[in-house]
């Protein structure tokens, strides 16, 4: 005879409580049920007709005094150590849901486990309710392997479905085949080579260069061009739904890096033609060199093939509160201490600090600790302020840090093993 059994026959057998619950019988105390009045057994033993009895358990035997329960018999264990002794432990092997909805039937509380199960519970169900989120949002955001699978079916039944279905494949599958291996391996090479092209052509020797002239690196950079708009065409064509494909950041990141060329392209065309003729067109090479900024774009197309760009941009994407609290923390903190420290230097004729708006950027190097050293204060006051403004940057900074760091690694962690096996597969 177990322990457990020689519990359950203590007390008068009118006392006890027959409970069957998936198949195991338990023999409990009436008294001991009713510490708990408010949970589903110590509201069946207080039902008075049979009807009530059937609408709190699955079946019941007037004849045994038996009532049934199609319920987990292993969460029931914990259920009925906790009318026992009145703490409440959760089972590590079972799933935090599984255990979440038996324990809900029962009519318990999550809240009402013991401190030493509580904390890794919440933690677990947090985690795997994030990787649900998770994985529903990488299907529409960061362009998965998985989801390019999952996306296979949306082709039946269109214009030239299977040649698409392979575009598709190749293009937006690096482990597709090999193929599309060489597509990805390409398609990074050109996009090294034009943020190479980019970076030597701001140099003093090669900015310069007269309007008739066609560098090389000018020719590099059209190729460049070329191949990022016939990928992008291709890619359009191939997609299953081409109005969903323009809304994904990814995508949206590869027009904002080809678009610039064409309307750069045009507004010179246009000086050209008109000359000094419209006035409308003084201002024409400023705006041509804000266009030609949008270049720096083309480092963002690093993210479609590199999984540690598109995990930092999840993971931004999933602590936004916590980057909105961290924004809201330095605004506050610049705003504050920006107009302590004029107040404690306005004094000082030697201080650079003459005003609000230039505190303001002392504030925000000093709450960064960046301290470039172009301003800072002469008195000792001053200095005081400087220290404690310097020792709250750190913390602000720092605790959202964590948050958003441990979000990374999840992230990273879960979607790195699901490439390498991709990858081994093929």
């Amino acid at each position: 005879m177990m322990y457990g059994q020689v519990l359950h026959h203590q007390g008068r057998e009118e006392d006890l409580v027959n409970l069957n619950v998936g198949g195991i019988q338990h023999k409990v105390e009436r008294c001991v049920l009713l510490r708990f009045p408010n949970t589903r057994v110590g509201q069946l033993i207080q039902c008075c007709s049979d009807a009530a009895i059937l609408e709190l358990c699955d079946d019941y035997s007037p004849a045994e005094q038996e009532y049934y329960f199609d319920r987990s018999p292993q969460v029931f264990h914990c259920v009925l150590n906790f009318y026992r002794t009145g703490h409440f432990h959760a089972l590590e092997e079972l799933c935090v849901f599984c255990f979440s909805q038996e324990i809900e039937y029962w009519g318990i509380c999550e809240l009402d486990l013991e401190a030493c199960c509580l904390e890794w519970f919440l933690e677990r169900k947090d985690e795997r309710e994030q990787n649900a989120c998770g994985r529903s949002s990488n299907a529409g955001s960061t362009g998965e392997i998985s989801v390019v699978g999952s996306d296979l079916w949306r082709f039946e039944g269109t214009w030239c479905s299977e040649v698409r279905k392979v575009m598709w494949q190749t293009l937006e599958d690096p482990n597709h085949s090999k193929c599309s291996k060489g597509v990805a391996a390409v398609s990074v090479l050109v996009i090294l080579t034009s943020i190479v092209a980019m970076c030597i052509h701001s140099m003093p020797e090669f900015r310069y260069a007269t309007d008739s002239e066609h560098s090389v690196l000018d020719s590099l950079e059209l190729i460049c061009i070329i191949f990022f708009s016939v990928e992008f065409v291709l890619r359009v064509i191939a997609a299953p739904h081409p109005w969903k494909f323009l809304g994904n950041p990814l995508n949206m990141i590869d027009m904002a890096s080809i678009l610039p060329f064409y309307v750069t392209l045009a507004f010179e065309s246009l000086d050209e033609d008109d000359g000094e003729e419209n006035q409308s067109l003084v201002n024409m090479g400023k705006v041509v060199q804000v266009l030609r900024l949008m270049r720096a774009f083309r480092v963002l197309k690093l993210a479609r093939h590199s999984e540690g760009v598109r995990a930092f941009g999840e993971t931004l994407k999933s602590c936004q509160f916590e980057v909105g609290l961290l924004v809201l923390f330095m605004t506050v903190g610049i705003s504050f201490f920006s107009t302590f420290i004029y107040y404690t230097e306005k004094e000082d004729a030697s201080s650079k600090l003459s005003s609000i708006p230039v505190c303001w950027w002392w504030a925000i190097i000093s709450m960064t600790t960046v301290g470039y050293g172009d301003i800072y204060p002469q008195t000792a006051a001053g200095r005081i302020v400087a220290t404690l403004c310097i020792l709250c940057g750190l913390l602000v900074v720092s605790l959202p840090i964590t948050i958003i760091m441990n979000n990374f690694s999840k992230y990273f962690d879960k979607n790195t093993p699901k490439r390498r096996l991709s990858a081994a597969k093929t």
